[in-house]
């Protein structure tokens, strides 16, 4: 008796019905015919017998499908069996845990690159973490198709072709001149990120010349310590001062830097610390100046936690898991072990990440200690929540919980620092991109009081110049920190915070009354200002408010400047800001340092008498002449800059 045949599915059929035809196309005529009727007919029959297959094609053709059905059915029943298993981990284990002595697991699969320089998704299934009460259980939640891989970098006929450098900066424009008669006030919020810095850095080192957009003065300048004096208690948080004399580049014009220095804790005297390192392990970020990188630059950190302090990590791809639960500092060994074994694979949901790390922060919350996420990516979210405008109100809403944000970019060629910029903004952080692992050691060891403990926030500065005696003033940098005037006074609006040790530096550019430097013209109906209002001496009145941690209502400073206060020449500090803000400047196109070339920019830089245990003054006057070279001489590699 026959068996009853088994209905084949529809992709089979398909394979099937082409093999048929392939294997009809073998057995066609070439023989033309004259035409008649009669052979007509026989054409006709000959058609016939040319499209369809054999009694001995159709057996073959079905065993080789039925071949192909077991095949499928014997991997549906594998792949069921591993979905419908579940697998106990302990509380502090990971999901990419190996037993001791096994051998690594093998790297994430290579990305596939199509002619327009788009990146597939990679050969390999995606796996998420459930996190139930204090166990973990890894489930099989999809496989993607597979794709053959391709290198990065390759040929189509003889024409090669790279991956496209998609970069993200915003766009801005450079604070312009203020005339003082008709805008006095100057407000915005102050800064301590100093990510741009070091990402122009990286460029200039690999020869490329960095996009305008990539360069933000305020960043430049606040990456060097000028030794502010520091408060003389921790009544008010931090210690505000002035200085001024005639610009460097313009005796006719001056020079204000205001300087701001937030009292310091010694390390060990630091509250216990709540931290959740967030960890973009996508497939962008399999490359050696990413998640390798990174985990360096984590391994540094771990090592200088106590046994207070609380470590969490969750990774995000395709999906968001909890990879180690909160887990105390001096468990080093288990934290590094967590960190070493991460891969990187699949697409980038950034959102969902955020989500579970806040999460986890909030299930570590520590009173009056330092509760803060960590995200460190090259910013490339593609898949989920991926509006900027979605993700700062995800972390701006997160804010409130009273823990902070922190954003260390990583990686090139598709890094987004328009998105890791404002999303420290929004959450009340700070931004710093690791280029090396020296910077990782600045940032996450040297300066780790001032990068996790906020003393002082939404730390806004206004600054109201008397027109008596200043025509004109320009604020360097912070284009994207400005605020409008009534927000100084209103404690809702968010602005910068202060780590412990942190200083932040600003520099004003003025035109005295009466200085032949002014660059606006002159108004023929403009009423002279009143001559009462010189007397007093005040070139302006400086304002500052500040939050302490936890409160809502703000505090004010005041401190008049006066003329009396102006020296004949800047001093130390002060040259050496004005070289990095020339420096940024002329990145940018040099349009404002009028009277500074590069060779005043270098030889004052070269000329810094400040400390330089770390050598980063020697790194600058290294940097302006790399990018004096790639600028000054032929056509440069630069850099893509994607605005926005």
């Amino acid at each position: 008796m026959n068996a009853k045949p088994q209905p084949y599915p529809s992709s089979l059929l398909f394979v099937a019905v082409l093999s048929a035809l392939a294997l009809s196309a073998c057995h066609t005529s070439t023989r033309n015919d004259a035409p008649s009727a009669d052979k007509a007919d026989a054409r006709s029959e000959r058609h016939t017998a040319q499209t369809a297959p054999s009694a001995a094609d159709v057996v073959a053709i079905r065993d080789q499908a039925a071949g192909a059905v077991a095949a499928a059915d014997a991997a549906k029943a594998a792949a069921d069996s591993v979905a419908n298993a579940s697998v106990e981990l302990p509380e502090a284990n990971l999901s990419m845990r190996r037993a001791p002595g096994a051998p690594p697991p093998p790297p994430a699969p290579a990305m596939a690159y199509v002619t327009e320089s788009k990146q597939l998704a990679p050969a390999s299934t995606l796996e998420a973490i459930n996190v139930s009460g204090s166990r973990m259980k890894r489930a099989q939640i999809g496989t993607a198709s597979p794709v053959m891989a391709a290198p990065s970098v390759g040929f189509l006929g003889d024409a090669q072709f790279q991956p496209a450098n998609t970069e993200k900066y915003a766009a801005r424009e450079d604070n312009p001149v203020r005339r003082t008669a008709d805008e006095p006030l100057s407000t915005f919020s102050i800064d301590v990120d100093t990510g741009s810095y070091s990402n122009v850095r990286r460029m200039l080192n690999q020869g490329v010349r960095p996009p305008a957009d990539a360069v933000r003065a305020e960043e430049f300048i606040n990456y060097f310590d000028y030794g502010h004096p520091a408060p003389t208690s921790r009544d008010t948080p931090f210690r505000v001062t002035t200085e001024l004399a005639p610009a460097p580049w313009n005796a006719q014009r001056q020079l204000l830097m205001i300087g701001i220095k937030g009292y310091d804790v010694p390390k060990a005297t630091l509250p216990p610390a709540n931290l959740v390192f967030l960890i973009d392990t996508s497939g962008s970020m399999d490359q050696p100046d990413k998640l390798p990188l990174l985990k360096s630059a984590f391994g540094l950190l771990t090592k200088q936690l106590r046994p207070q302090d609380r470590i969490s990590i969750v990774v995000y791809a395709g999906s968001a898991g909890l990879v180690l639960p909160p887990t105390p500092g001096d468990r080093q060994s288990e934290i590094l072990e967590a960190l070493d074994r991460l891969q990187a694979g699949g697409s980038t949901n950034g959102g969902d990440g955020i989500r579970l790390a806040y999460a986890m922060a909030k299930q570590a919350y520590v009173k009056d200690g330092v509760n803060r996420v960590i995200l460190a990516t090259d910013g490339d979210f593609n898949v989920g929540t991926v509006s900027q405008g979605a993700l700062e109100t995800l972390v701006a809403d997160q804010r409130k919980s009273g823990i902070a944000l922190t954003t260390l970019g990583f990686g090139q060629g598709n890094y987004n620092d328009a998105l890791s910029e404002k999303l420290a903004d929004v959450g009340d952080g700070n931004h710093a991109y690791i280029d090396t692992l020296q910077e990782a050691r600045k940032v996450l060891v040297e300066e780790m009081g001032s990068t996790m403990l906020t003393i002082a926030r939404d730390v806004k500065i206004q600054v109201e110049f008397n027109p008596a005696l200043v025509s004109e003033y320009r604020l360097i940098g912070y284009e994207n920190r400005v605020l409008k005037h009534e927000d100084f006074n209103n404690d809702k609006v968010d602005a910068g915070d202060i780590g412990a040790g942190h200083e932040v530096t600003a520099l004003y550019e003025l035109t005295p009354v009466g200085s032949t430097a002014a660059r606006l013209p002159a108004l023929r109906y403009r009423e002279a200002p009143a001559a009462q209002a010189g007397k007093s001496g005040e070139i302006a009145n400086l304002k500052l408010r500040y939050k302490r941690p936890g409160q809502d209502a703000s505090r004010l400073i005041e401190t008049p400047i006066l003329r009396s206060q102006l020296h004949a020449q800047p001093g130390e500090s002060m040259r050496f800001a004005a070289a990095v803000a020339a420096f940024a400047d002329a990145l940018r196109g040099g349009s404002r340092s009028d009277g500074w070339g590069w060779d005043k920019i270098e030889a004052t830089a070269r000329a810094s008498k400040l400390d330089d245990r770390w050598g980063q003054r020697r790194e600058l006057v290294q940097l302006i002449e790399r990018a004096r070279r790639q600028i000054a001489g032929d056509t440069p590699a630069t850099a893509v800059s994607v605005s926005e």
